[in-house]
């Protein structure tokens, strides 16, 4: 039987999922390996749904032109899906009988992707290797400073942002833009820096609604004031923040409603439109350094652990990529969990960070 590897990308899709797709199947074909993907997830691995991404060419395996076609395109050619019933022990039973007689599976995506496929190695361990390659604009994955798509999602924040500080300056008008990241609120820090935002809302403040309120009014009312004589203004809300744009917008309204001449505030929910787009070169190049370390541990032997970019961690084992390091799937699961609560370093030192830069925001 010829040696073969699976990919499969699952959960929300990123940015630069193609570039590493790509990468995958160029790296294992180099090494006389060929490569198969697994369609929509978890649950084309549990139904078999299997396509070739190799064929014989004279001198061994090499790329089908759809995969080389695929990098410059955002999403991914093989689809994605959030699969319950892989998160069964029956749907991974399934998924096992799927993969044997292969090397191992690459899957590329987030911190619920890691979870399944930590299952999947632990239920069924010595049958293939499995490898995980982090991806999601979340970037909300433990050990990894970096997770593919986060770079080309900023750049659409910030675009979008740009625009809207436009037609903002040009009507005296404020908005309150939201931004994706679950329930965390690093693309909304990251774009808020980057776009010059007055000001920033994120859930690992644990601020509540009315406090949330409270600051915006005060921010707008002083902003717009005579003495500052703003024309503009913009706040970068994560998803995250419970409180839904509109209803923020409407209440801080009725807190300026004395406000003469009237202040102009509007919601803008970006939402899946950051999703979308062709990949930057960062997460060309991540994706592609991420997937040469996953192919290279798999055919080395390793099994139940995520590469991860310039890590934030110590330990992990070293590749042959000074930049990426390998850790157990155990440990990036207890960090991805650390990293939504205040005892994460990482998070500590982005809030740290954060309240720092307010001052700088909010001029």
């Amino acid at each position: 039987m010829k040696a073969t590897i699976a990919v499969l990308t699952s959960g929300g899709d990123a940015p630069g999922m193609n570039a590493a797709v790509r990468a995958v199947v160029r790296v294992a074909a180099h090494k006389g390996v060929h490569v198969v993907g697994f369609e929509d997830g978890y649950e084309g691995l549990v139904d078999g749904r299997v396509r070739e991404l190799t064929r014989q060419g004279p001198s061994g395996p090499c790329p089908i032109d759809a995969v080389d076609d695929a990098l410059p395109r955002g999403g991914t050619i093989l689809g994605t899906a959030r699969s319950a019933r892989f998160m069964t022990v029956e749907g991974r039973a399934a998924a096992a009988r799927n993969l044997d007689g292969m090397l191992g599976l690459v899957v590329l995506g987030g911190d619920g992707s890691m979870r399944g496929l930590h299952l999947l190695a632990s239920e069924h361990p010595g049958r293939f290797q499995v490898m995980g390659v982090p991806a999601s604009i979340d970037n909300d994955i433990g050990c990894t400073a970096m997770a593919l798509g986060v770079d080309t999602a900023l750049n659409t924040i910030v675009e979008a942002c740009d625009r809207l500080s436009d037609t903002a300056g040009s009507h005296r008008r404020a908005f309150v833009v939201e931004v994706m990241g679950r329930r965390s609120g690093y693309l909304a820090m990251a774009s808020a820096v980057a776009c010059g935002a007055d000001a920033v809302l994120v859930p690992e403040e644990g601020r509540s609604e009315e406090s949330i309120v409270e600051a915006v009014a005060k921010l707008v009312r002083e902003g717009f004031s005579p003495a500052r004589g703003k024309r503009r203004m913009l706040v970068v809300k994560a998803e995250g923040v419970e409180i839904p744009c509109t209803r923020l917008v409407r209440r801080v309204e009725e807190r300026l409603a004395d406000v003469e001449p009237r202040v102009d505030l509007r919601a803008a929910v970006l939402g899946h439109l950051v999703r979308g787009g062709a990949p930057s070169y960062f997460d060309r190049m991540v994706g592609a350094r991420l997937a040469l370390s996953a192919v290279d541990a798999i055919l080395a032997g390793a099994t139940d652990e995520m590469c991860a970019w310039m890590p934030t961690v110590q330990g992990g084992v070293e590749t042959r990529d000074p930049s990426v390091r390998r850790f157990s799937l155990e440990r990036v699961l207890e960090e991805t969990a650390a990293l939504l609560d205040p005892s994460s370093t990482v998070t500590r030192w982005r809030l740290g960070l954060l309240r720092r830069v307010e001052g700088a925001l909010a001029i």
